[in-house]
Parts: structure tokens; sequence; C-alpha cells
């Protein structure tokens, strides 16, 4: 019975339950351990292995999300900050949402990982996650959810219907374009050039007017093309210019990497930048400054100039 080529897709699925990469991949490992140990009770004639794995999966996110809070992103947790040079304080004990390395698995379809509607399922309780999920991503049947959490159809179906309304008031979590879509493509290559010159005009010309900064594990968050330019302003007077950018993908959203220079020269690796580009603009930044996301995207600390003018 092979159960690894459903690990990409039960990682996907864990992580739109939890919010963290690394607790999915901790789960799956469960999950797949559980069915190793359980192999000789399984019966294809009540469920495909794929079906029976998910079943385990939900039941090891349920478990793990018993007593737990909500991860969120600091825009969930308040309303913007108007102080551009407030205190860059983290807030440790919050357990933040984390990103989605794309590189890491062949997940398929992206759009439903992406970053927005993520943090907005974090909202739901726990099954009502599970059967909005199984139901509306990965296309389970009624029945199936139900046998899957020991429900009825009707219990399912109601909890669908929960989640629907919950999620439309929780703002616009509509779809994005793609990192690959030519416009977008464009976009990003014009905000990494203004950003490594040091370009603050430049930045906020590509921004729209309602543009968010949010920055976990910092609890601060900016919205407005105004802040959000004069918290670049800080920025590269805290760091000055010299900065060298990578280009990489999240949560199916175009992503950079973010190396500061350093004085003895060389960049080293600062934040990740999951980014929302609409209408030809950037409408939300997402800034994750915590090296475990860095270690989940296999980024090097530091780069020489002489490796950055070789990657260009």
């Amino acid at each position: 019975m092979e159960f690894e080529p459903y690990r990409g897709e039960l990682v996907a699925y864990c992580y739109r339950m939890l919010g963290s990469f690394h607790e999915a991949e901790d789960l799956v490992q469960e999950t797949m351990l559980r069915a190793w140990k359980a192999r000789d009770r399984y019966d294809h004639t009540r469920a495909s292995v794929r079906t029976w794995l998910y079943r385990i999966a939900t039941n090891a996110c349920l478990t793990a999300l018993e007593g737990r809070a909500r991860r969120p992103l600091p825009s969930g947790l308040g309303a913007p900050s108007d102080d551009p040079g407030a205190p860059l304080t983290p807030a440790l004990d919050i357990p933040w949402l984390q990103p989605f390395p794309d590189a890491r698995f062949d997940v398929g379809a992206r759009a439903d990982l992406r970053l927005a509607l993520v943090a907005a399922m974090q909202v739901l309780p726990p099954r009502q996650r599970a059967v909005l999920v199984l139901r509306e991503v990965l296309e389970f049947s009624a029945a199936e959810v139900a046998t899957q959490l020991e429900t009825t159809v009707t219990a399912v179906n109601s909890a669908l219907q929960r989640a629907r309304a919950a999620l439309a008031d929780a703002g616009d979590v509509g779809e994005v374009a793609e990192p690959d879509d030519p416009e977008v493509r464009a976009v990003i290559q014009r905000y990494m050039r203004a950003f490594e010159a040091a370009d603050v005009p430049g930045l906020v010309r590509l921004l729209t007017d309602d543009a968010i900064m949010e920055m976990p594990p910092v609890p601060l968050w900016y919205r407005g093309s105004r802040d959000y330019g004069l918290f670049m302003d800080r920025v590269f007077e805290m760091w000055g210019p010299g900065w060298a950018m990578r280009r990489l993908t999240a949560n199916g959203q175009p992503t950079l990497a973010a190396y500061a220079p350093e004085p003895g020269g060389g960049q080293r690796l600062h934040t990740l930048q999951v980014l929302t580009v609409t209408g030809g603009r950037v409408a939300h930044n997402v800034v994750f400054a915590d090296p475990r996301v860095f270690q989940a995207f296999d980024l090097p600390e530091r780069i020489s100039s002489e490796e950055f003018r070789k990657a260009r």
C-alpha cells in the first residue's frame, strides 16, 4: 500500500487547517505512521486509500487544534498603526500564521492556499474549517466528509453553510493573479529594482492607494501607500542601499527574499515578503522575519556580492 504519493496534498491540507507549515509536516508524518500501523485494518471496499488517509489526517488536525489559539496575521488583531516610527517589538507569544513554500511540494492548483484565505479560515471553528476544505477545496462528497468526521450529511451541510457565511463576513479573499502572469511578473520585477535601489518613490508608485504592509512577528501593520512609503524610508535609513532580492513563490503568490547589505560586503537574509498583486499594483505585502520561516524555504543565510551578480 503506497502512502507517499499523497504526502504533498496532505501537507497542504494540514497547513490550511493549522496555518503552520512546520506543524503540517509533523502531522502528515504522524498520519503516515498511523496509517502504516493500521494498514491491516484498511478495507478498500469502504474507502479509497486517499479518503482513508484524509480521515486520519483530519483526526490528527482536530486533536492538535483542541484548545489552541488561532494563527493570525497582524491585520487580524486590530487597527492599523499611523506611526511609521513605532517600535518594532516582536510579539513572540502569538502563534503567527506562516507562509507555505510552494517549491517543496507539487500541490497542483494553489489559489486556495493564498494567505488571505488561509488567514480567514483560521477564524472558523476547527470542524467547520475541516468541512470547508474537504468539501470546497478537495471536493469530497458530503457523505465522504460525514464518514471522515463521524457525523451526518445534514451536519456537514450545515457546517459548510456556516463556514461560507463566516468567510463572506471576513471581507475580500477573492482570486489573485498567478505569479507567472506577465503583468504580475512585470510589477514584481519593477518592485525588486526599486527595493534594491532604495527608491521609495518608485516603490510607492507600484502600490495601490490602500496597500497593506504587515510584519509578523511584529504586531504592527500599516494601510495606505503614504504610510507604507514612510515606513520604507525608515527601513532604508536603518539599513541603507545595496539590498539584494530573490524571486520565489509562496501560497501561490509572488514572493521575494530580501537580503540586507552588510558592512563588510555581501548581504544577509532579512525578510521573506509575500505579495498580492491586483490590477497591476501591489495591494498587500506580508513581511516575515522569523528564522523558522526562512528554514522552510531553504534560503541561504548570506549571499556574496559575486553570487548576487551571477544570479542576475
